[in-house]
Order: structure tokens, then C-alpha cells, then sequence
């Protein structure tokens, strides 16, 4: 992993999470401007994945369970999609609120990523 762009991935997702939670609450049903918020989270996760297969080639492996941090970026990477289809099936406000959970649910989990590749583990 590279560390600002994890930092950039945990920012752009906490942006999508309060974006897409704010106009759930208000009320607002799922739109381009939510749904494409999931995409481009979705996006940097797909970037990210390369980062990390390419990254020990280049000797940035991680100090942690290798496991753990690819486990983490599958579920990561399931996350938008999955809720990006629930909201594109549902169209309430509520599918909107989904969609902010994920995204923060994905700023998290990059953030234990981060952990895991980057913290010695005793």
C-alpha cells in the first residue's frame, strides 16, 4: 500500500459516507451524484487492489497478516457494488442511507488496511 493513497481512498469515502447519508436523511432518493460517489470509491478500491499485487514486487511488502489485509480489500471491494444494485433496486431514501453506510464502511476498512501493511505486529 502506498500511505497518502490510502489517506486519499479513506478521505474520498468519509466525503461519499456523509454525502450520500445527508441527502438520505433529507429525504432525497438515490441519484447520479450518490450512486457515482460509490463508483468512484469503487474505482480507487480497483487502484488500490493493483497497488497492493504490484507493491512487494517493488519491496513494499506488508509487515502484517497478508491474509487479513486481502480479506479486508475483497469485502472492500464488494461493498459499492452491492449497494449501489440495492439502491438502483430500491429507490427510497433509505437506499440513499445505504449507500453512505457502505462508503463509510469502506473508509474503515481501508483504514485497518493500512494497518495491517503498515503497523509490525509483534
Amino acid at each position: 500500500m502506498i500511505e497518502w493513497f490510502a489517506w486519499v481512498q479513506v478521505g474520498v469515502a468519509v466525503v461519499a459516507g456523509v454525502l450520500c447519508l445527508t441527502l438520505g436523511f433529507a429525504g432525497r432518493v438515490p441519484s447520479d451524484l450518490t450512486n457515482g460517489a460509490l463508483v468512484l470509491v469503487e474505482l480507487l478500491l480497483l487502484v488500490q487492489l493493483v497497488v497492493a499485487l504490484l507493491a512487494p514486487l517493488f519491496g513494499n511488502e506488508p509487515t502484517g497478516s497478508v491474509l487479513e489485509f486481502y480479506t479486508y480489500l475483497v469485502g472492500a471491494l464488494l461493498l459499492p457494488p452491492a449497494a449501489v444494485f440495492w439502491a438502483l433496486l430500491e429507490r427510497s431514501r433509505w437506499s440513499t442511507v445505504v449507500l453512505g453506510v457502505a462508503a463509510l464502511s469502506v473508509a474503515v476498512m481501508v483504514y485497518r488496511m493500512l494497518q495491517i501493511w503498515t503497523v509490525q505486529q509483534a
